[in-house]
């Protein structure tokens, strides 16, 4: 009875194993790219089990097919050639028209120069014709030829133009062109990988890839730029071409590029390109309101050198004569709270709302002066077209001066006797920086040399002894808020310092 039942269940036992094999060799292989599954953790403390999460890695930058983006971009981007007379062939035929039919201007018996050619990329917005470059690329040009992807060269009109933003409009037609899609660069993320097109040094239609670095750059005009900095490679020529994110839409306008390091360049946000179009098209130029304000963002130490009540707001730096905003008594210190009703946040955000207004309209501005809260309704003039920067103030021999002592300063006293000297309004009284210290706590704070000191915390400073007073009493880590007047942008600024241990 014990052999046969040993027997008995030997063979059972391995008929049950041969149909578990069986059935095992049944079921469908897991892919080797298929997630483990969760696996359940006890806690060596005795917490409830933990599951641990599987090893889920981002898709690689290379899983973002470039090639198929840049070959639905490359019809609607173009190559655009602008060409001028020579300024001495401009000049003679001024002369010739002049002088009259009788003595006809000739430009090889006079030995014109030849004319100057220019390059740069642009890309079609519509299927009409209608062309997004840089105003830079087509400004003084004479004649615009545009080529094509598919080899044709067409001329081109100049529809309109905004040096502010340098953003143009020109225009090829008639026909139906292929164009590329807009897309919304306020929702463009740091790290967002994105691609260039242009032609850079007449190379046509080179892409390249890369990455935003920075959203808001600002490069010329604090008060409009909002470029934005990628690392994609841009070279001369690329200016006027497309940014493209990595859905096909065209998020910027390639503008800039640094002329320190060959990886880093600026586009124009698609988005300020839109808001320009409509008068473009209407108008061929851009009108914006204008309150005539210097501003700049409360933070932190200008609120302790300041005694503000808010931290938030608009500060009032410098109000232009005869602007908007010096008609309705706005003053330096002032702190702008909110326009219509809304609250201002930042002073960049508040430039953008006023500029965005047509000039002529009206806005109710509420301000605190001194800890009261005032309200004014000013009419917007017309924004002025960007000043050309000026040579920087020299800073001669002056018997009243400082060595680097407060702050890292050295500083000349400034007075009707030798205002003349210095490119500076008539009647400003102050100190002019004749240098500042590297690694000094002026130099951190963004003072700059040339600058004239008017005030430190709202106290006019005219004499090299009143500064001293007024900077030797405050004690280490005091921040003090320097009212300065910067002659190469013509206009008054407030710098804070923090004063550090003797």
């Amino acid at each position: 009875m014990t052999r046969l039942f040993v027997m008995t269940t030997a063979t059972l036992t391995g008929i049950i194993g041969l149909l578990l094999g069986l059935l095992l060799s049944l079921q469908p292989d897991r892919p080797a790219s298929a997630p483990a599954p969760a696996a359940a953790v006890t806690d060596r403390d005795g917490a409830p089990p933990v599951t641990e999460v599987a090893d889920v890695r981002p898709p690689s930058p290379t899983s973002l097919n470039f090639a198929d983006i840049a070959a639905r971009m490359n019809p609607a981007v173009v190559n655009i050639d602008a060409t001028a007379r020579s300024r001495r062939a401009r000049r003679l035929i001024e002369e010739g028209t002049r002088r009259g039919p009788d003595d006809p201007f000739d430009p090889g018996r006079r030995g014109a120069d030849t004319p100057r050619r220019g390059t740069g990329t642009g890309f079609l917005i519509d299927a009409a014709g209608h062309i997004l470059t840089n105003h830079h690329v087509i400004e003084g040009a004479e004649r615009l030829t545009v080529k094509l992807a598919d080899g044709r060269n067409l001329r081109a009109d100049v529809i309109g133009s905004d040096p502010d933003t340098d953003i143009a409009l020109i225009k090829v037609g008639p026909g139906t062109f292929p164009h590329a899609i807009l897309g919304d660069s306020s929702k463009l993320r740091v790290g967002e990988w994105v691609c260039a097109i242009g032609n850079p040094l007449a190379y046509e239609h080179t892409v390249t890839v890369g990455v935003i670095s920075f959203l808001g750059r600002k490069l010329f005009d604090p008060s409009l730029d909002n470029y934005i900095q990628t690392d994609a490679a841009i070279s001369f020529g690329n200016s006027g071409g497309p940014l493209i994110n990595s859905r096909g839409q065209v998020i910027g306008i390639n503008s800039a590029v640094s002329r320190q390091a060959s990886n880093i360049g600026f586009a124009v946000p698609i988005n300020q390109a839109r808001s320009v179009i409509p008068q473009l098209k209407k108008q061929g130029r851009v009108e914006r309101g204008y309150i005539g304000l210097t501003l700049r963002d409360v933070d932190p130490d200008l609120q302790s050198s300041l005694k503000l009540a808010r931290a938030d707001g608009a500060l009032v730096q410098d109000v232009a004569p005869g602007s908007p905003g010096a008609r309705v008594g706005l003053r330096p210190y002032d702190v702008i709270v909110s326009v219509d009703g809304t609250a201002v946040r930042t002073q960049d955000r508040l430039t953008r709302d006023i500029a965005e207004r047509q000039p002529g309209s009206s806005a109710r501005l509420e301000f605190v002066r001194d800890g009261r809260t005032h309200v004014v309704s000013v009419k917007l003039a017309e924004r002025p077209r960007v000043a050309v920067d000026r040579a920087p103030a020299s800073a001669e021999r002056s018997t009243q001066r400082t060595g680097p002592g407060e702050l890292g300063l050295s500083l000349i006293e400034i007075d009707d006797s030798n205002a003349h000297r210095f490119d500076i309004p008539a009647g400003m009284t102050g100190l002019l920086v004749q240098r500042v210290e590297p690694l000094s706590v002026a130099y951190d704070g963004g003072i700059e040399r040339g600058s004239i000191i008017l005030e430190v915390n709202r106290q006019p400073v005219n004499s090299i002894a009143g500064w001293r007073r007024i900077v030797g009493a405050a004690r280490p880590g005091d921040v003090l808020a320097v009212f300065l007047y910067e002659p190469e942008l013509d206009q008054r600024a407030i710098r804070t310092v923090r004063t550090e241990s003797r």
